[in-house]
């Protein structure tokens, strides 16, 4: 695992969301770190959708401090966090079947060339981004998306968010639904993303992925932050306990729980 570096590119304090009367995120904090995997864990409706979406700009905070690299910013849309490096790949993938794979990756950001579309421009980044995450597995990169198998997907959904010089990258269950084989492939791919210095989130169900490919966890539990630990400091049974409970132990939920901070 990487060694920690001494900021974090992406630090929420105190963070509030309300829909209503419902109280989402209370005072949530989290940090991502670059050249880490920070994995961000929860039980259905901890909040871990909400959170992304704060980070995202879909939604807008309703109190607390948003700072990225250091400086606090104000993300009021997605066009916000773009600007800043921030991508966000979700479930869904939103790849289009019917174009192939540079078409995708450059969807809504063409390159042109006089009036007419940069075709050779867009293939030669999209091979090379696909080079430098080291990916093997796609032939082409004029294949349909619809040809793909739903690992190759994925790939080609984290290679389109690195693509542009993205400085974090959150990925929402990005091996849901794959066999085992393309779930080690993402796997690797995420881990290689981090090597390159980008700061991953990853949002799992499932722990041994998280304890085997995370450097750090953060865990939401009712919309509270539960810990944020790294990875050597807990066990499977102790982040199952604190991703169901809040706390290990007789601990209180929504405090750190006796596990380091």
């Amino acid at each position: 695992m990487a060694d920690e570096p001494s900021e974090p590119i992406l630090e929420l304090r105190g963070i509030n969301k309300s829909f209503g009367p419902v109280d989402v995120l209370k005072r949530v904090d989290f940090s991502a770190y670059p050249g880490q995997v920070t994995a961000l864990v929860g039980d259905n409706g901890a909040g871990k959708s909400t959170l992304v979406k704060c980070v995202s700009g879909t939604y807008t905070i309703d109190s607390g401090e948003y700072l990225f690299e250091g400086r606090q910013v104000h993300v009021h849309n997605p066009r916000d966090a773009s600007s800043l490096g921030i991508e966000i790949v979700y479930q869904d993938l939103a790849l289009a079947d019917n174009l192939d794979i540079v078409q995708n990756m450059f969807l809504g950001r063409e390159r042109l060339k006089g009036i007419v579309l940069n075709e050779s421009s867009m293939e030669q980044s999209a091979q090379e981004t696909l080079a430098s995450l080291s990916v093997r597995t796609v032939k082409s990169v004029r294949q349909r998306v619809s040809s793909l198998s739903g690992g190759q997907r994925q790939t080609v959904a984290i290679a389109k968010a690195v693509l542009w010089n993205s400085k974090l990258v959150v990925l929402d269950e990005p091996t849901a639904a794959l066999g085992v084989a393309q779930t080690a492939q993402v796997l690797d791919l995420v881990r290689r993303l981090a090597d390159r210095g980008v700061a991953v989130v990853l949002i799992s169900h499932n722990m041994n992925e998280v304890l085997q490919v995370a450097d750090r966890i953060a865990v939401l539990y009712l919309g509270e932050t539960a810990a944020q630990v790294a990875r050597s400091e807990v066990n499977q049974q102790q982040l199952v306990e604190l991703i169901t409970t809040g706390g290990l132990g007789t601990d209180r939920p929504g405090a750190t729980n006796g596990v380091p901070a």
